[in-house]
Parts: structure tokens; sequence; C-alpha cells
């Protein structure tokens, strides 16, 4: 059997540096952080007050209001971006979709947390008016599949309808499955990314407490600062992203515009520790995508990165990218976007891999801002602080979570 060939049709974004596509991917280029003090909250209290908070969205935009005070932020987020990359990849939704079609487009937008602020915010009602103060809606308000299932409702698509929960990976391993599941032809079309909105008390408090986050309150927009030898942590980002995967016959036939290819995807577990990487998972991850791809090591030019911007991920992240390329990953341009938006965390996967597939798209590799001052350990090209014209014909994108979980797509140029 002749495998099916998967290609990138859609793309929407919601991001500290823009609330679409176009937007989002000029501030990228241009390097314009989106990290700030926070405003959402009075965080004085805090000892980390600034994050990549989202600015100017309407959720109005896309869904009535009445209906948006119904739902976490996350879930406005991921609706946003879903919409918008259902729109760009001209699929038809509601009436002017046909019964078969309908059937046959698969929705699956994951979240590493879910609707923290309203599980807060509710804690917070029922301990000051007590148990009848609790929404009817707070449930399908936070849990994490919402997503999946107001876009499914909203746009009519029958296919498969679900959710993955796989920390800071969501993202990557609800595109990477998505494929999968068009390969195995459950679908022919899937949507599918990731979206977070965990800048909240509870939410920068707890990466805090567990020292995952940078410190530098005096200035927040250099604070992520990926392979730096004065990175301290990561920053806390929100949004989402989230891509329209479709067979390459399919959307060959309608006539959609074809972003790039996701020609492989490889996936591993570091069996090693709770919240700290390992050098061989990563490896293994990258060496499973390249194999899935019929790739060798020696034609992939460019790799987004997970890189974090925190001491011990970014140096073992380079290490694993050496034993995965051998020499050839002193030729590789390497970045982080994350020095622009911080760490979406579930929704990471899906915003960085819309960054590769435009960076293929364009020819133009996003840089890594921040890096004054390289980490002589970690000794690869990082595209610092500007932006690259490049020949970009394979890209490499990581993600890595929490409990030792891994996720590697490779994209090509079509």
């Amino acid at each position: 059997m002749t495998r099916r060939r998967i290609v990138v049709t859609g793309l929407g974004l919601v991001t500290p540096v823009g609330n679409t596509v176009d937007e989002s991917w000029a501030n990228i280029v241009a390097g314009k952080s989106g990290i700030d003090h926070v405003t959402r909250f009075d965080a004085s209290n805090l000892s980390v007050r600034f994050a990549g908070e989202v600015k100017g969205f309407r959720i109005d935009d896309y869904i009535p209001a009445k209906e948006a005070r119904h739902m976490d932020a996350f879930i406005h987020y991921g609706i946003a971006a879903s919409l918008q990359a259902v729109k760009d990849a001209g699929l038809p939704t509601g009436e002017a979709l046909s019964e078969e079609f309908a059937e046959r487009i698969a929705v699956m937008v994951g979240s590493g947390i879910g609707g923290l602020p309203m599980i807060e915010n509710t804690h917070d009602e029922y301990r000051d008016r007590g148990p009848r103060r609790i929404s009817p809606f707070f449930v399908p308000a936070s849990i994490i599949n919402m997503i999946s299932g107001h876009v499914s409702i909203q746009c009519g698509f029958k296919g498969p309808n679900l959710a993955l929960v796989t920390a800071c990976t969501t993202g990557l391993h609800s595109i990477g499955m998505a494929a999968r599941m068009i390969e195995r032809g459950d679908a022919d079309v899937v949507v599918a990314g990731g979206a977070e909105s965990t800048v909240s008390p509870l939410g920068m408090g707890g990466f805090a407490a567990a020292r995952a986050l940078s410190t530098r309150n005096d200035d927040p927009a250099t604070a992520s600062r990926p392979w730096d030898k004065d990175r301290d942590g990561f920053v806390l980002g929100e949004g989402a992203g989230v891509v329209v995967l479709e067979d390459y016959e399919h959307a060959k036939k309608r006539g959609a515009k074809i972003y790039a290819e996701v020609s492989g995807f490889g996936m591993s577990g570091d069996a090693y520790h709770m919240t700290a990487p390992n050098v061989d998972g990563p490896r293994r991850s990258m060496q499973m995508a390249l194999r899935d791809a019929g790739i060798n090591a020696d034609e992939v030019q460019m790799v987004n990165a997970h890189g974090t911007s925190t001491p011990l991920g970014d140096l073992n992240e380079t290490n694993a990218i050496k034993l995965a390329f051998g020499d050839h990953a002193r030729k590789l341009v390497v970045n982080s976007t994350k020095s622009m938006t911080g760490h979406l965390l579930g929704g990471a996967g899906g915003i960085e891999t819309v960054f590769t597939a435009l960076a293929l798209h364009h020819q133009i590799a996003p840089p890594t801002i921040n890096l004054f001052n390289q980490d002589p350990e970690c000794d690869l090209d990082y595209c610092a602080n500007t932006a690259r014209e490049m020949r970009i014909d394979v890209a490499v994108k990581n993600n890595f979570g929490f409990g030792g979980t891994n996720g590697t797509l490779v994209l090509r140029r079509v």
C-alpha cells in the first residue's frame, strides 16, 4: 500500500507577538519580543511578575460573547486559531459542507494543562460564596477536549474528535498523530495543534516554585535567552497554534495552497526523570523522525528547537542534536522562537510548527533573540538575533515535555 503524503494547507495563530498568522510571523522575523510585565492580575506578591501575554485579542470576532463567557481563555485561543486555519485552508463549513466530506474531517487540538484560570476563579467563588455559586458551565469551560468539541460543532466536522495531553509536547504530538490518522485512512483532513492559557497566579506561582522560570523582573523582554550563558529559566507564554493537515492528493484535487509537507514524525520516552531531561530520549526522537521521513541527517538545513532557555534543557538539546546529526550538526541553523513568545507549554508545538512551515514557505530562518553571550558549551549556529534568508528544503521541529515525553516532526518544502 502506497503511503499517503500529508501536507499543511491552513495555518492559525494567537500568540504573544500577534493575534493572526501575518502579524505573528512579521514580528517573529523582525525579532520582536512579546514578553512584558503581567497586566491580567496583580502579580506583585509573586517572585516572577512577567510573561508572554496575548494582547488585544477579541473572542467575539470568532464566537458570540454570550457563548464565550462559558469558556476558559485557552478554549478561546484554540477556537480562534482553528477557525483561522480552517478559513486559510478554504475548507467548507456548516451548510456548505457535504455529509460525505464532513465525516472525513477530524479535529485534534490539545492543551497541556487546560482551564487553570477558570478552576482558580471558581474555587475562589466557592470558598467565598458557597457551592451554589459554582457555574453549571464550570466543567465544560475548563476541560481540555472542549476546543476540539467546539470547533467540530461550529464547523460541522464529523470525523474523529479528540485531544491529546502530553505536557509541553502536546501541540507537536497532536500534529504528528493527526498525520498518522490521515495515513491510516481515518480522515482526509485534520485540524490539529495546541493551546494554553496559564498566565495566572497558580500557573506562574507553580512554575516559579519549581525554579523553572527566569526571574529577570527588571528586564522582561530579554528574559528568554536560549543558549545564552546567562540564561536563568523559561518565560511563561500563552496562545494557540493550529494547522490544517491534508492528504496531498485530496489537497491537490481541490486546489488548496500548500505550505509544507509533514514527511516524518518521531516519538520517544526518556524513562529517566519526572522533570529533568536526558540526551538519549530527544536523540532517539529526532532519529526516528528522520527515519520515518526517509531523510538523511545531512539533508536538513534548519531545526526549530524546543529551546526553552533553561540551563539544563538547552545544553541537553544541543548535545542531543549533535548525537542525532553527527558532523552535520555544525552546518545546521538552529533557532528558538521561544526567545520571543515565551513557552506556551501545550501550545508551544502548535505555534512553533506554524513558524517552521512558514520558514520553509518563505525561505527565512527566524532568529533566536537575546543571544548576547553564547554559552561555550552550546556551540551550534543558533541564528543569533537576526533572521536569515537561506535555502530550507527540510526542517526539523522538536518539543519535549515533563514526564520525559519527546516529539519531533520533519517538514519538507513542497
